[in-house]
């Protein structure tokens, strides 16, 4: 077992399971974070007996995404830490979604801005039928990052994908499985299990032929991911400095209506 201050790795028999471990605090995408992801996964990549893996999280909420708490002090001078924060998760995300085996995710609680993207970008997803999913970019001033506008655009379709992020929307579960979010809703207390069943099974399966038909899919749909995730970040970054985007994170943490003066 590996375990890193936020993510705990284990393996068992082919089937790499890869925790979110931060549940008091809602999993959030932080410093800690972005940076185990990107040693985790790239770790994966040098795992010779790899054939599938299970990515879950602890708790009664998979994620919140980016943490505003580490954000609210820094709101005046985000940039350097936005793409401090992007260049381990953006690099880290590379070397998920190309692994060469499936990737099977199970979803509770709230799923939200980064973690949906996250999520979006894997092979399986299950959802919990009480789960949630939200964009909540654009309500906090921000535009997106973490491959939303590549792995939503790949599932959702591209207009439908724009007005889920436009609009700050929270989608129920049964809302995200018409929508193409979602692969699979289940009862919440067999999310786990029925989660690692599937899990399981691709692990059994024919690995090398998984590989390939993972690797035409991405070249087919997201032949500019790379370029996508790049320019996410670089626009994050320089929105990031803008005051309404500012305004959006100390109303978060303050808990009010943000004001937005649309500079």
């Amino acid at each position: 077992m590996t375990l890193t201050p936020s993510i705990r790795l284990e393996m068992q028999d082919g089937l790499a399971i890869v925790s979110l471990a931060q549940p008091a605090r809602g999993n959030p995408f932080d410093g800690d974070f972005t940076r185990d992801f990107r040693t985790v996964f790239s770790e994966l990549w040098d795992t010779p007996s790899l054939r599938a893996v299970l990515l879950r999280a602890d708790g009664a909420n998979f994620s919140f995404g980016g943490d505003l708490k580490a954000f609210h002090p820094e709101r005046a001078n985000l940039a350097p830490l936005v793409r401090r924060w992007t260049a381990d998760l953006h690099m880290g995300l590379q070397r998920a979604w190309h692994l060469p085996v499936p990737i099977v995710v199970a979803v509770q609680g709230f799923v939200m801005g980064g973690g949906v993207a996250l999520v979006a970008g894997c092979d399986f997803v299950v959802a919990g039928e009480s789960v949630k999913f939200g964009s909540a970019f654009a309500q906090l001033g921000f535009s997106c990052d973490t491959g939303s506008s590549a792995t939503l655009t790949a599932r959702m379709g591209p207009a439908r994908a724009k007005r889920f992020v436009l609009l700050a929307e929270v989608l129920k579960s049964d809302e995200a499985l018409a929508a193409g979010l979602a692969d699979r809703v289940v009862a919440d207390d067999r999310l786990q299990a029925e989660a690692l069943e599937l899990a399981e099974k691709l692990a059994r399966g024919p690995t090398r032929a998984y590989a390939e038909i993972k690797r035409l899919f991405l070249r087919a749909g997201s032949a500019q991911l790379e370029s996508q995730l790049e320019d996410e970040a670089h626009t994050l970054a320089a929105i990031s400095t803008t005051a309404d985007a500012q305004e959006g994170i100390a109303a978060m943490v303050e808990r009010r209506k943000p004001v937005f003066r649309g500079c």
